[in-house]
Order: C-alpha cells, then sequence, then structure tokens
C-alpha cells in the first residue's frame, strides 16, 4: 500500500501552526514531527508523514491551542 493511497487522518494548517510542539507530546503513537521546512510566518509547523499509524484519537486536536489541527476517522 503506498503513500498515495493513504487516508489523511491528521490534518495540519500548516500556514497557522507556530511549531509549538504540544500535539507533538501530546501523540501517543509518536508520529507527529516538525516539518523541515517553513511556513510563511517562520515556523517549521508540524506534520505527519505516516498516517496509517495515527489511530484517530484527537489528542493533537484537543492539544492544540491554535486549533490548526483536524482528525478525520474512517467510516
Amino acid at each position: 500500500m503506498g503513500t498515495s493511497t493513504a487516508v489523511r487522518r491528521v490534518v495540519f494548517d500548516e500556514e497557522r501552526c507556530k511549531g509549538c510542539e504540544l500535539c507533538i507530546n501530546a501523540c501517543p503513537k509518536g508520529i507527529i514531527h516538525l516539518a523541515k521546512h517553513t511556513n510563511s510566518r517562520g515556523f517549521h509547523p508540524a506534520t505527519v508523514e505516516d498516517q496509517e499509524k495515527c489511530t484517530s484519537c484527537t489528542f493533537c486536536a484537543r492539544m492544540c491551542p491554535d486549533t490548526v489541527i483536524e482528525v478525520y476517522r474512517d467510516k
């Protein structure tokens, strides 16, 4: 199964993310990290590369002070 067919369970609004890392600490799977690139505000936004490991627990979204994270669950 390639990453192009993977369901995106966690979506970050990278332009609004300030890279505070609270979501990284909240993730029980340890799959969130800061991107190498920066957004237009100069912050490294949080991202998930291995979406298949996400359980859609919403811990990251609940921890985010700027509500930049949307979590989706499989139907």
